[in-house]
């Protein structure tokens, strides 16, 4: 995985413990369902679409590319948020998807 951000590195120097244990949790919660890698990637890009958090969505669509999800895969979740959430929230979830699916 690419570097984190550094705030989030020093957050983790600082907080080691409170960091261990987010840490915890999220694997607890991946590993403790019937859900794929795959469909949890897809999942939490939705989630990051939906609540609008762009370091989020930068986050999750490289994990979803390391867990072989294809670009036209991350678009299609993205755009199933249009009718819900709007047309200019899903284009700015875009361009943080675009973001990242332009490195590769």
């Amino acid at each position: 995985m690419s570097q984190l951000p550094k705030y989030f590195e020093e957050f983790k120097k600082r907080f080691p413990d409170i960091f261990n244990a987010y840490e915890k949790l999220g694997e607890s919660v991946h590993t403790m369902g019937p859900l794929d890698e795959k469909t949890r990637a897809l999942i939490k890009i939705g989630l990051s679409t939906g609540a609008q958090l762009e370091g989020a969505l930068h986050s999750h669509v490289r994990k979803a590319l390391e867990a072989g999800v294809t670009k036209e895969e991350i678009y299609h979740t993205i755009l199933l948020a249009l009718p819900t959430i709007g047309f200019p929230p899903t284009m700015a979830a875009m361009s943080w998807a675009d973001d990242i699916l332009q490195e590769k």
